[in-house]
């Protein structure tokens, strides 16, 4: 493929703990990096062809990968899609493009409307995917149009609506459909108070989350009419831990790697958190974050 298709950026058996902010993870035979949208085609369209398995991976700041790794191919976006566009109260952005950079670009030109996304440590492509969102603000309502890259059918564009946006969820998660960029649709605002309230919210992360280790925030999604951390702290939760994974003493919501954590150790206290909260509760937790790749042989 390297050759064939001409590929500058690429790794083999690159260590998914070096790229997720689990710290997690074992190797990808190989990653790529895609400069262009005509890049990303071939690379798709190559792997279909040879039936070799592919994944596209962002910031993975919401990824956990299995310790056995991923077999075939890791592809990550390159320069191409790092650009910000503001024009009237309008951002494009790429998909590889944080999502705090696009809340700064938003706050210099005075629109409102993502200061609570400064803070989320993620790409404009996975917090689309997830409908990402904090401190009762989300993604999908921001969005206007997307780009996206469908493999096998070309390049396409899609509406708000048409991604079927939920809590934590969008019409994304259901296909192979890539997002190249997202416009937004912003309040014009006064740059003081949006940068005033980007900073409070910064503090009150800073404060209540342990921002201090890796992690991959929020483990589980908030399930109807409770919170999913407060459910883990008042079943006893708060602290515990498996090898090097540990439930947050800071945020009960996250699950923490205090230095040499597995995803095995991970996962296990996952599922120990879940049974325990639901043999208390009769409340099943979901977890956001993505699991993928392959169990370590031992």
């Amino acid at each position: 493929m390297v050759e064939e298709l001409q590929l500058k950026e690429y790794t083999f058996d690159l260590p998914m703990s070096k790229i997720t902010s689990f710290r997690v993870g074992g190797p990808a035979d190989l990653a790529v990096e895609a400069a262009t949208p005509g890049e990303l085609a071939a690379v798709i369209e190559y792997c279909r062809r040879e039936g070799i398995p592919w994944l596209l991976v962002g910031r993975g700041t919401n990824l956990l990968v299995r310790d056995g790794g991923i077999r075939g191919v890791v592809i990550r976006l390159g320069q191409a899609f790092q650009e910000v566009k503001v024009w009237e109260d309008k951002i494009l952005a790429g998909a590889a493009v944080s999502l705090s950079r696009v809340a700064e670009a938003a706050a210099a030109a005075g629109l409102s409307g993502l200061e609570f996304a400064s803070g989320i440590p993620g790409s404009v492509g996975g917090a689309v995917f997830m409908n990402a969102g904090a401190y009762g603000g989300e993604i999908g309502p921001l969005i206007t149009r997307v780009s996206l890259y469908r493999p096998g059918a070309g390049f396409c564009h899609r509406t708000r609506e048409e991604l079927a946006f939920a809590y934590r969820r969008s019409r994304l998660q259901e296909g192979e459909e890539i997002l190249l960029d997202a416009e937004f649709l912003l309040v014009p605002g006064e740059e003081a108070e949006i940068r005033a309230k980007m900073a409070e919210l910064n503090r009150r992360r800073k404060e209540k989350q342990p921002l201090e280790f890796p992690s991959a925030g929020s483990v589980f999604k908030r399930p109807p009419g409770a919170f999913a951390a407060r459910l883990i702290e008042e079943a006893g939760l708060k602290g515990a831990r498996i090898g090097d994974a540990q439930v947050a003493e800071k945020h009960a919501g996250f699950i923490i790697n205090r230095g040499q954590a597995t995803a095995r150790e991970i996962l296990a206290l996952i599922d120990r958190v879940k049974e325990e909260v639901y043999q208390k509760t009769g409340i099943l937790l979901e977890p956001e974050v993505r699991v993928v790749g392959e169990d370590k042989e031992e």
